[in-house]
């Protein structure tokens, strides 16, 4: 059964070009011209990723967004015009699990898409325990809390799934696995993201605060990810 990716773009060139390069990568694609169209026509109809222009006519990418992560657990790409660093923030604070800017590298999309595909895969049902890791698998544990890194999963002392954003998991990823080590927000990016930015980019703060939210017994004092003022986070799995 073939992978569905959702184009959601006013721009139709865009959307025919995106539509046949990943048509040819083996993916179903669906293609809407704005929000409307998704909702009527794209209702009931298993989507596995779909990937949202921010400005579109009417309903915008980001409210549509908020309707997708509340009725399922397809993965979401937001598509984010170069300039609009707030678009990219609010898109990571509802629950988007990666972001573009546009005008963007078609390989790069489907780079994103397949990071996403990971995380939806490896994902349990909503409500249901994940199951036991094999004994070979990679685990690090912190508190009461199992970062699988085979499947791509943290559950917590009882073996329920704590869901994660496939760039908040990188991103858990790329501090767990360097314990008690200072990393600034510039190598988080390309450590977690495969990416060099500025230091000043705070896009990293966000999925930081979204994750001590997730992870920490009392996010407002924070055992695990530590602030190093002026330098950057440093993960301390003992919770020292």
């Amino acid at each position: 059964m073939k992978t569905t990716v959702a184009i959601v773009d006013d721009e139709e060139h865009l959307r025919e070009a995106v539509g046949e390069y990943l048509e040819l990568q083996g993916f179903e694609v669906l293609s809407f011209r704005n929000a409307q169209a998704f909702r009527e026509e794209g209702a009931g109809k298993a989507i596995d990723v779909a990937v949202l222009d921010v400005a579109m006519p009417g309903e915008d990418g980001l409210s549509l967004a908020r309707f997708i992560r509340k009725s399922g657990s397809t993965g979401i790409i937001m598509a984010t015009a170069a300039g609009r660093p707030i678009d990219r923030i609010v898109g990571l604070e509802i629950g988007a699990d990666d972001y573009l800017v546009k005008p963007y590298e078609l390989r790069e999309l489907l780079a994103r898409i397949k990071s996403v595909l990971r995380r939806v895969k490896a994902a349990p049902p909503a409500g249901q325990a994940a199951p036991a890791a094999a004994p070979e698998s990679r685990s690090l544990r912190f508190g009461t809390l199992v970062l699988d890194l085979d499947a791509r999963r943290l559950v917590d002392g009882s073996g329920g799934p704590i869901e994660l954003t496939a760039m908040e998991f990188d991103l858990l990823q790329a501090l767990a696995t360097r314990p008690n080590r200072v990393l600034s927000r510039g190598q988080l990016q390309e450590f977690a993201h495969g990416r060099t930015v500025d230091e000043s980019d705070r896009s990293i703060d966000i999925r930081v605060t979204r994750l001590r939210k997730k992870i920490e017994p009392d996010p407002e004092h924070p055992r695990f990810i530590k602030t190093v003022r002026g330098e950057g986070y440093v993960f301390v799995p003992g919770g020292g």
